[in-house]
């Protein structure tokens, strides 16, 4: 059974924001993607992410970070967002480049626990990038509604995108 992406929202920063919203997410699909090319205005630069408004402590991920030397994770639990800990290209990086990553959120109005995964690369100098992946679970049996991203530090600088994408079975 073929997957269909139907674009729900998308936004570009247009003034440097320190937030990104998608609200009114409507019931109609099965599973939810969002997909970003992101950049900060400063080395303090990871992505946080809530839904629903909710800044409860239900919130885990367990990541990766690879850079082609040394490998990394972090694994945090009972946190108020989700972190997407990778980070983005920003200031102390190679000009004008952008992050890009992927959030996928299957069964988002099922009444359970609402795992999801992330994956993202970032370029960190004109000869370094990195390849980042998460797991990420909100503890919660509300549908999603809707989603927050900001910035731990500053803003997203102009020309950030994110698109929000509802994905049905054809």
């Amino acid at each position: 059974m073929a997957l269909t992406y139907v674009n729900i929202a998308s936004t570009t920063v247009g003034t440097a924001t320190n937030a990104v919203t998608f609200s009114s997410i409507p019931s109609t699909y099965t599973d939810l993607a969002v997909r970003w090319s992101a950049r900060c205005d400063n080395e303090q630069n990871r992505i946080r992410l809530t839904f629903n408004g909710s800044s409860a402590t239900t919130y885990s991920e367990t990541g990766m970070n690879g850079d082609g030397t040394a490998p990394s994770y972090t694994r945090t639990s009972n946190a108020t967002y989700i972190s997407l800990w990778f980070g983005m290209n920003n200031s102390a990086y190679t000009a004008n480049t952008f992050s890009n990553g992927e959030l996928y959120i299957p069964s988002y109005t099922v009444s359970q626990n609402k795992p999801s995964w992330t994956f993202m690369t970032q370029e960190t100098s004109a000869t370094q990038s990195l390849l980042q992946m998460g797991a990420n679970l909100w503890r919660n049996t509300s549908a999603i509604s809707s989603m927050t991203f900001t910035t731990n530090a500053n803003n997203f600088v102009v020309g950030s995108t994110f698109y929000l994408y509802g994905i049905k079975n054809s």
